[in-house]
């Protein structure tokens, strides 16, 4: 349950993240870029080392930590709005929601047992998502009503509530645990980068999760400067997660006999679909006017377009997560699968990097902060926006193409393995 809190304050915050540091706090597009690139990036890779951490210390006072560091944090978010104070208010959030990256799912690992961990993990992989759904359903209504502000407040709230029914109701008989030192997982991140097959998937698969990253980093500004503040991208972004609960299982076995490897080529040659999709918003402006009716209510055709990107994505999505974290763990080491897959996510702290850092580039550029320009520049400022997702889409073209390379260079090695085995 406190997953559950924990991740709507955090979605209901990351999705206005971009526009928060532009509109309310001051940077340009290019800083807000690099300010939540690195938010981002930091919340990918600090949990193992944060979790290691929690194991010495034990998971309660861990906990809650975490969600004191949440609490102030979104907090000191809402109450100074200002360059010098926001960037210390996001590494409480970052430290905090490193700590629960570790936390939740090492909690369920301890306190289940073999015959009911799988029960368990569907029980939190669930609210996680229940979390994320309506963190950002609500947090279009509160921009609208309330004001950007006041959703750090609403997540300070979570975090709260978070934090006492862990002072309530968190007993664990399992808190003695030592751990890896920081010593340890700094050599096994070291073992990794020297094994090139890995390193070089990691990177392809960047180039698929920057553009998914666009959900936050570029989506809610493009929408919202092109069609207007009534727009509502938290709620666009969330077709991204339906779609995934309702494609996953049906796509999982459709590949099921293909290789994990196929499974995330299909997948890479999708996601550019979705990017050129995204981008075809002013096309279908010429067609249908700013008006598209659907019955009980209407959508910009930019609306529209993205909408129908976000579902190519979350299509992609489904052929390439579960089969990629299957692949990288039949490369581990027997014996370090786990600490392997714990850095599996490597991806994400690079796509969170490079997204946001190229996303305020390309906004900068295509669609820039209207606060900035002229009355007369406001006329044709946005005329190319749509420009951001060709560049996108020609990133997750390349990823592609390289992951096919990937696929016949490293099939052919391992035939040739196989065969001097035989010999």
């Amino acid at each position: 349950m406190v997953e559950l809190l924990e991740r709507g304050a955090y979605y209901a915050v990351f999705i206005a993240i971009t526009l928060y540091l532009s509109d309310v706090v001051g940077f340009s597009d290019i800083e807000a870029g690099y300010v939540a690139g690195i938010f981002s990036a930091g919340l990918y890779f600090l949990p193992t080392f944060s979790g290691a951490y929690a194991d010495k210390i034990g998971f309660r006072p861990s906990v809650i930590l975490a969600f004191s560091l949440l609490a102030v944090g979104y907090f000191s978010l809402g109450l100074l709005p200002y360059k010098a104070a926001v960037i210390p208010a996001l590494f409480l959030v970052m430290l905090g929601g490193s700590f629960i990256k570790s936390i939740i799912t090492g909690t369920v690992a301890r306190e289940t047992e073999p015959h009911n961990r799988a029960r368990g993990y569907a029980i939190f992989y669930a609210l996680v998502n229940v979390g994320a759904f309506l963190g950002k359903t609500i947090a279009y209504p509160v921009r609208i009503n309330l004001g950007i502000v006041y959703i750090n407040y609403y997540a300070s709230a979570l975090a709260v509530i978070a934090l006492i029914v862990s002072l309530l109701f968190y007993k664990s008989n399992r808190e003695k645990g030592t751990g890896k030192s920081i010593q340890e997982i700094w050599h096994a991140l070291f073992s990794l980068l020297k094994r090139g097959r890995l390193v070089v998937l990691i990177i392809l698969i960047t180039g698929f999760w920057m553009i998914q990253y666009q959900l936050y980093a570029s989506m809610p500004k493009y929408i919202i400067r092109t069609v207007g503040a009534q727009a509502a991208p938290e709620w666009y972004a969330n077709v991204n997660p339906l779609v995934v609960v309702l494609m996953v299982m049906l796509v999982t076995e459709l590949m099921r006999k293909k290789k994990a490897i196929t499974s995330m080529v299909v997948g890479m040659f999708i996601m550019p679909i979705s990017a050129l999709a995204m981008s075809m918003g002013p096309w279908l402006s010429n067609i249908t006017g700013s008006s598209i009716s659907f019955g009980i209510f209407s959508l910009h055709p930019i609306a529209v377009m993205m909408i129908v990107g976000i579902i190519f994505q979350a299509i992609a999505e489904t052929f390439i997560s579960p089969r990629y974290l299957e692949y990288f763990s039949l490369q581990a080491p027997k014996g370090e699968e786990g600490m392997y897959l714990g850095f599996s996510h490597l991806h994400s702290f690079l796509a969170s990097l490079l997204g946001f850092i190229s996303s305020g580039y390309l906004l900068d550029k295509y669609c820039p902060n209207p606060n900035t320009l002229s009355e007369v520049e406001k006329l044709t400022a946005y005329d190319h926006a749509h420009y951001i997702w060709y560049i996108y889409a020609v990133i997750g073209i390349t990823a592609a193409v390289l992951l096919v390379l990937f696929a016949k260079i490293t099939g052919y090695i391992d035939k040739k393995k196989a065969l001097n085995q035989v010999v």
